[in-house]
């Protein structure tokens, strides 16, 4: 079993607390992708897991074990960073099998490990080929290699995509999650790319200023943010977020945004609502949710003059204001008009957040 735990784990440089206070546990074989905004301590936290960064206070168990004064080498994890770190004098079975020569595996058993992952990971004709001769994605699958052929408890990826063009980050990707779903080890993925957090993760840990703000499937994370900070990572584009004031209208509530605009709060949503009627709160409503009148009595409907529109082949964004406040809207092909135009749009209510406006939390 390779689960991995911390406990109340706190990191100091000089006097900046980078790390407040984490604590998580991560089951064995689950694909944990830790992503933030930079500065967050996502990386430093991975980093103390690895060994190469002492911890301040608190406590980390790989497999039952503390490990807080293990050196990294004793702590049966392999890393894959941004950098390749391959040798470039070295082919790419020497690379791949070097770790396991130099804790004197036998011929035979590197020789079978190396084939295993360059089978794994596609690379079985390049083991001749030295660095220089491979593309940047080839170089990334032998660093992957490398650490799949230790074997380890525990895979830990820093932000191993950043040096990719776009194309091949979402090459690498697919392939990064095929590996998982072969090679069941438990993993821990370090990115700022909230994209790469979705599509990869088993669960998700989103990180602001060194301090957890929600861990949640990626899923539950897009249609139940708790904090305003997690709707905004999480999508793209982001959430709009407008200011509003809820108000009573007769035995229903609505959300007020502007003068001309406001709009129903669902009745399945009224109880819960209700307790804040009169208040100053956040509105947020992600794009998708904003899209052209497709029921006529929806209730939903607003009108709004268009600022910017972007085609996007199997969409189109749209852009206005509302009350000085810019709102991104998604719509069919070929139903909206030009920059200036005016457009009504249709706001989908059943997935509305309210937030409090001091605290930051989802109500």
């Amino acid at each position: 079993m390779a689960e991995v735990s911390l406990r109340n784990v706190v990191k100091l440089f000089d006097d900046a607390e980078v790390v407040r206070n984490i604590s998580l546990d991560i089951p064995d074989n689950e694909f944990l992708v830790l992503v933030g905004p930079s500065g967050c301590g996502k990386s430093t936290t991975l980093r103390m897991i690895a060994g190469l960064e002492d911890l301040t206070a608190g406590d980390i168990y790989i497999g039952g074990e503390v490990v807080n004064d293990l050196p990294p080498k004793d702590r049966d994890i392999a890393m894959v960073f941004q950098n390749y770190a391959l040798y470039p004098h070295m082919s790419v079975f020497e690379n791949m099998s070097f770790g396991l020569k130099l804790r004197k595996f036998p011929k035979d058993e590197i020789r079978k490990r190396v084939d295993n992952a360059a089978r794994i990971l596609d690379i079985t004709s390049l083991l001749d080929r030295k660095p220089k001769a491979l593309s940047g994605g080839q170089r990334q699958r032998v660093a992957m290699g490398r650490a799949i052929v230790r074997d380890p408890k525990v895979f830990l990826f820093d932000e191993p995509l950043s040096n990719l063009d776009a194309k091949l980050r979402v090459q690498m990707r697919t392939e990064i999650k095929r590996v998982h779903q072969m090679v069941k080890t438990t993993t821990i993925y370090v990115t700022h790319d909230q994209v790469e957090a979705m599509t990869l993760a088993d669960r998700v840990v989103v990180m602001n200023n060194g301090a957890i703000e929600q861990i949640a499937s990626p899923q539950d994370l897009y249609h139940h943010p708790k904090t305003r900070f997690v709707a905004g990572f999480i999508g793209s584009p982001a959430m709009n977020f407008l200011r509003c004031r809820l108000e009573q209208n007769g035995s229903g509530l609505r959300v007020r945004l502007s003068d001309a605009v406001s709009l129903p709060v669902p009745a399945s949503q009224s109880a819960r609502c209700k307790p804040m009627v009169g208040k100053e709160l956040v509105f947020g409503l992600r794009p998708e949710h904003i899209t052209e009148p497709r029921r006529a009595d929806s209730g939903g409907e607003f009108k709004a003059t268009l600022d910017v529109v972007e085609p996007m082949g199997m969409e189109t964004m749209v852009y206005f204001t509302v009350d000085g406040q810019e709102v991104c809207g998604r719509v069919d092909p070929g139903s909206a008009g030009g920059p200036g135009e005016p457009m009504r749009l249709y706001a989908n209510m059943d997935h509305m957040h309210l937030i409090d406006p001091q605290s930051g939390a989802v109500l």
